[in-house]
């Protein structure tokens, strides 16, 4: 283990993020009552440039008069490369209530970006004493991101969460592909005549995984397109969970039980992982170092794996 000690990542469920038009306000009673963990309200993508004004002011109507629960309460900005950023801050913090958690900023390419928001954000929040101290997510959809992204990880106290964003990242790479998310068609190995499909999105949010996990962020898978193709999204979700990152984008309200089915560990999982807690505090009483459980080697690096796996699980169900 290295002198300096891995950080804890923020202690809340981040299963599904499910995202919806700040121009749509009709919808958000419905995603409130959804079972995401996390709602991002969009002011970017999504809202075309005569709604973005209509669009703020909708989100901060709803922060005020619509109850959002234990919902984790998301809003994505506008890029610093357009003109409505600075307004959609000053307006959310200035006019919205305390009951916004976050701000998601898009398309980071380097950590003076977060800076650039968290200064804003701090100014902000004295001027109005705002009580609740906003935290930031930001999006890897950039060759700039991906190249500077554990300065990013690095960039701000108050960073939570890191996603990668498939579409703008694939543009931005020159990806050969209109997909967004999942395998593509022309990404494949040949043997023995058969194609393999393997993951173009895996070394980028490994990647991710590894700058989040060193500075104590969330990792987030992003969307999957095809809201249709819930076999493709389930096989998506599961190599992201595989490699570490504790939940994706649901950008259809179908998606939101197949992200939280994946994301939540299951009760086999949960039962052996504190089978194994207990083998090892056995061979602890013992004075072992490891033991065996269910005929394969459990040690010191098994503990902290099946700690992970527990405090999920309760995490969850608080």
């Amino acid at each position: 283990m290295s002198f300096r000690v891995q950080p804890a990542a923020p202690a809340r469920p981040n299963r599904c993020q499910l995202f919806g038009p700040g121009s749509r306000p009709a919808i958000f009673e419905k995603m409130a009552g959804s079972a995401a963990d996390v709602i991002n309200l969009d002011l970017e993508d999504s809202v075309a440039p005569d709604d973005k004004a209509q669009a703020r002011a909708n989100i901060i109507q709803a922060s005020h008069e619509i109850d959002w629960g234990r919902k984790y309460l998301s809003v994505r900005i506008n890029g610093l490369d357009t003109p409505y950023w600075y307004r959609d801050v000053v307006d959310l913090l200035e006019q919205g209530s305390e009951r916004i958690d976050q701000i998601m900023i898009p398309k980071v390419g380097c950590a003076a970006d977060v800076y650039a928001v968290d200064a804003l954000v701090t100014a902000i929040e004295a001027a109005k004493g705002r009580k609740k101290r906003i935290s930031l997510e930001v999006i890897i959809e950039s060759a700039a991101g991906i190249a500077h992204v554990e300065e990013i990880a690095a960039s701000s106290p108050r960073l939570q969460a890191m996603s990668l964003g498939a579409a703008d990242f694939a543009a931005s790479m020159g990806m050969a592909t209109t997909g967004i998310g999942g395998t593509q068609e022309n990404y494949y190995m040949l043997r023995e005549g058969a194609k393999y499909w393997s993951d173009p999105w895996h070394w980028a949010q490994t990647a991710i995984v590894a700058a989040c996990r060193t500075h104590g962020i969330l990792p987030v898978d992003g969307p999957f397109g095809d809201f249709s193709d819930d076999e493709g999204f389930r096989a998506q979700a599961l190599r992201s969970a595989t490699l570490g990152m504790v939940g994706k984008w649901a950008i259809h309200p179908r998606q939101v039980a197949l992200s939280n089915e994946v994301f939540t560990p299951s009760e086999a999982a949960v039962t052996e992982a504190r089978e194994i807690l207990a083998a090892m505090e056995d061979a602890k009483a013992r004075g072992e170092g490891a033991t065996v459980y269910k005929g394969r080697l459990v040690d010191i690096a098994s503990i902290k794996q099946a700690e992970v796996i527990v405090r999920q699980s309760e995490m969850i169900n608080l």
